[in-house]
């Protein structure tokens, strides 16, 4: 596996990657949802990240390479869950389900349904296929799937302060990652639900499910699929902003809090008002998807997060990687 990984390392390089010039900008915002405030200036050196999402057809080399089996595909150990039943512990991943009539959008549970069988090989469930689908990023991967392929590319992962600053395209502070509007003279900017989420779907832009990357407008600095389409897993520990911001009584000071920045930790990013056999480490997602909307989760901007625990794979959740090194001169 080893000679493997090596091989594809040298073959990748920068191969469809645009380099970040870095720089300062405001992280965050005071807008919007909790989660996200304060906003607060952040600087990051240059990088360079993927222009597109990782995509089954990148996927599926990496696994062919490989043998990587990922989690979706694997059966829960007992060990890890003991208060389930173990009749649910079958490979499965979470898939969207509309409800087809209008629910409480406050109960996530009334449109995410487990579903055995739903892995990155069969993303609407276990009749489901790739087929045609070699183009549209890679979904129902956990984090250590994520992560996992970006050391077989010889890649990470970004910091979430570094892959905001790129879905930011060299706007410092603007709503969207295209300006002020949502649709710009009535132009869909990204993949995501037009219509009262989650029974109705117009399909305006054309898509009720992923899209091709690189179907939608690229931002300023030639990256694609930024915004919208499916959630990216950043490198980063779950933490709250307020707790990430310099100055805070956690943060990790000054000025090392605004350079930089890597989140918080392991420890602090699990939910404590969760059971303790369920507090699992939860890494940071951006960027939002397909299932983001109007009157529901408007999280298609830079400045949005969510945690997500690293046990747990969607059908609206992929990744990009990035590449630490210098820039061109």
């Amino acid at each position: 596996m080893q000679a493997a990984s090596s091989a594809a390392t040298a073959a990748s390089g920068l191969k469809d990657m645009v380099w970040v010039p870095g720089g300062e900008f405001t992280m965050g915002s005071n807008l919007h949802y909790p989660e996200e405030a304060p906003a607060h200036q952040v600087t990051v050196d240059g990088f360079y990240i993927d222009r597109y999402p990782v995509t089954n057809d990148d996927f599926a080399a990496f696994a062919a390479a490989t043998g990587h089996v990922t989690l979706a595909e694997t059966a829960p150990d007992p060990a890890n869950y003991p208060d389930a039943d173990p009749a649910l512990l079958v490979a499965a991943s979470a898939v969207f389900t509309p409800p087809g009539y209008p629910v409480d959008v406050t109960n996530a549970y009334l449109w995410w349904s487990a579903v055995p069988g739903a892995d990155w090989r069969h993303p609407q469930g276990p009749h489901s296929s790739l087929e045609s689908l070699g183009s549209h990023p890679v979904v129902h991967l956990s984090w250590a799937d994520a992560a996992a392929y970006a050391t077989w590319a010889g890649k990470e992962l970004p910091t979430e302060a570094e892959w905001e600053f790129a879905a930011r395209g060299g706007s410092k502070s603007t709503e969207f990652a295209w300006g002020t509007e949502l649709e710009p003279s009535g132009q869909h900017m990204a993949n995501v639900w037009q219509g009262e989420f989650p029974n109705v779907n117009n399909l305006a832009d054309g898509y009720a499910w992923t899209s091709p990357v690189g179907s939608f407008p690229a931002n300023g600095y030639g990256l694609f699929d930024m915004i919208g389409n499916v959630w990216e897993w950043t490198g980063d520990w779950w933490a709250e902003q307020r707790r990430l911001a310099p100055g805070s009584a956690s943060c990790c000071g000054t000025p090392s809090g605004r350079v930089n920045p890597s989140g918080g930790t392991r420890q602090m990013s699990v939910d404590p008002q969760q059971p303790i056999t369920a507090r699992i480490p939860r890494k940071v997602m951006k960027g939002g998807s397909f299932l983001c909307a109007p009157n529901y989760c408007q999280r298609y901007r830079p400045a949005a997060r969510l945690p997500q625990t690293i046990d747990t794979s969607t059908c609206h959740l992929g990744f990009r990687c990035v590449v630490r090194r210098a820039g061109p001169s």
